[in-house]
């Protein structure tokens, strides 16, 4: 884990983030070629909301498609903006000693995401929602001090229960939206 943006972590020897992309993309090709997924998913090239491991993510493995012959369909994980709102409401609702949100902060937070409308996929994970919960309880990284944590599975699950993504390469021509990864391959 090569921690937030600006962290020491981001220059240790072997974090994520220090790994050459063009090493990373070489293995990964090698697997896209070995098994021929229909589809790949990956962050958005901000990492969602700027992880240096996420960001890394996206640039490995576009550069790996890029290596490859192979056509899947591609989806970058992002959130809509609302979903972002959504979700600042709700922890300023679970943290009792919450300050006012500073402007720059707020400002910053609409950011992340895009507007609703760009989201091409979205997909109903409600059913998954405890499992969700246990791996994220399970993120060495993460530990006891995670907003997630604090909420509980139910209130988790209700704030968590949708992936939406932004389907970035497609051969299939499936309409969007779509609440299915496969669509068009099935």
């Amino acid at each position: 884990d090569s921690g937030m943006m600006g962290w020491p972590t981001n220059d240790a020897p072997g974090s994520f983030w220090q790994t050459p992309v063009e090493e990373g993309a070489a293995r990964l090709a090698e697997l896209l070629r070995r098994y021929q997924p229909d589809v790949v998913v990956t962050y958005d090239e901000n990492g969602f909301y700027g992880h240096p491991d996420h960001i890394q993510a996206n640039r490995i493995t576009m550069a790996a498609l890029a290596m490859t012959a192979l056509t899947p369909k591609v989806y970058w994980t992002t959130a809509p903006r609302s979903m972002m709102q959504r979700f600042g409401e709700v922890m300023r609702e679970f943290d009792a000693d919450a300050r006012e949100p500073d402007p720059a902060e707020t400002a910053a937070m609409a950011e992340i995401g895009l507007p609703d409308e760009e989201i091409t996929t979205w997909v109903d994970t409600s059913a998954f929602g405890g499992q969700k919960f246990d791996a994220l309880a399970a993120h060495a990284s993460q530990g006891e001090n995670i907003f997630f944590l604090k909420m509980g599975r139910e209130r988790f699950t209700e704030l968590m229960g949708v992936e939406t993504f932004v389907r970035v390469q497609d051969t299939t021509g499936a309409a969007v939206p779509e609440n299915d990864l496969f669509a068009g391959l099935r």
